[in-house]
């Protein structure tokens, strides 16, 4: 099969990992970059330009959107898909997950355990906005930001105020979150591929970054979830119509508890720590999805 990587960053681990478990399964495999595409609308002929050239057919893309290639990327994945390419996740789905603020709506309205959240754009509530989550300590969240980056917590109600008029000052839009202090700074991060948990680790955060899943290295371990856990994360995969996503979980006497749900999840960590062929998972789920009549594929993952 020809299949696209949609990615900014083709030197990044995810995109060239994908690329190899693509290759070593038989496929050409390239990496297109979303900002040099040009998309042609046309009634009944819908064309994408790469570079100047007309971009040939795709059986199946992958996309790998960084937040400030969202808004024009999920153009082209919504052109990809008018096209007839298979998108591993689908444009409205990409949409609605990289929208933090409507994620967590959606999230708690399905019945799904998230953070205690406040959301203002002006700083005369900044008290009550503090006191409605549970007081401080609190967690300041970049709305702007990729899988748990942009993320920082404060011990006091007065650094909160600052840190909060310091950046909607700057006309940043902000989420302020409740503090899970039975999580004791660790977070859970699992992967979900067509409804099924492939992989999951845990992985202790930086004392002024402890929820974020950061990617750094040394301090993650590969972790057993319990079946309300998983049956968690698949239900919040399912809620925003991905088929290839990150959740992450922080562990509370309530039960577990959704801080993000990502349409591009990292993949060094967890393959990493869990010794999985992460990647060669997505090809196994286009292989089964577009292709049901080729050879059985060639990765065998144990599911968890």
């Amino acid at each position: 099969m020809k299949i696209a990587i949609l990615s900014g960053n083709a030197m990044s681990y995810s995109t060239t990992r994908l690329q190899k478990a693509g290759e070593y399964n038989g496929h050409q495999v390239d990496i297109v970059d979303p900002l040099h595409c040009f998309i042609e609308i046309n009634s009944g002929q819908p064309l994408l330009r790469y570079h100047g050239e007309v971009m040939p057919r795709y059986d199946a893309v992958i996309p790998r959107l960084e937040f400030s290639e969202s808004n024009f990327g999920t153009a082209v994945i919504r052109q990809f898909e008018m096209m007839g390419t298979f998108s591993v996740n689908k444009s409205d789905a990409v949409v609605r997950a990289q929208d933090k603020l409507g994620q967590l709506q959606l999230l708690a309205k399905e019945g799904i355990r998230v953070p205690r959240t406040g959301f203002i754009r002006e700083t005369e509530n900044l008290k009550d906005l503090i006191s409605s989550v549970g007081g401080a300590p609190v967690v300041i969240k970049l709305l702007e930001s990729d899988q748990g980056r942009g993320r920082v917590s404060t011990g006091t109600a007065k650094s909160a105020e600052t840190i909060i008029r310091a950046f909607m000052g700057m006309k940043v839009n902000l989420l302020v979150q409740e503090f899970i202090n039975e999580a004791g700074g660790a977070g859970i991060r699992c992967l979900v591929i067509n409804g099924r948990v492939i992989g999951a680790i845990k992985k202790a955060g930086a004392e002024r970054e402890l929820y974020s899943m950061i990617h750094s290295r040394g301090s993650a371990e590969p972790v057993r979830l319990t079946q309300n856990e998983k049956d968690m994360a698949i239900k919040a995969a399912e809620i925003m119509g991905l088929n290839f996503c990150s959740v992450d979980f922080l562990q509370s006497q309530k039960g577990p508890i959704v801080t993000d749900v990502a349409p591009s999840p990292e993949l060094e960590d967890i393959e990493e720590v869990t010794g999985r062929n992460i990647a060669g998972v997505v090809f196994d789920h286009i292989e089964k999805t577009i292709a049901p009549t080729m050879a059985k594929p060639r990765v065998t993952v144990e599911i968890i």
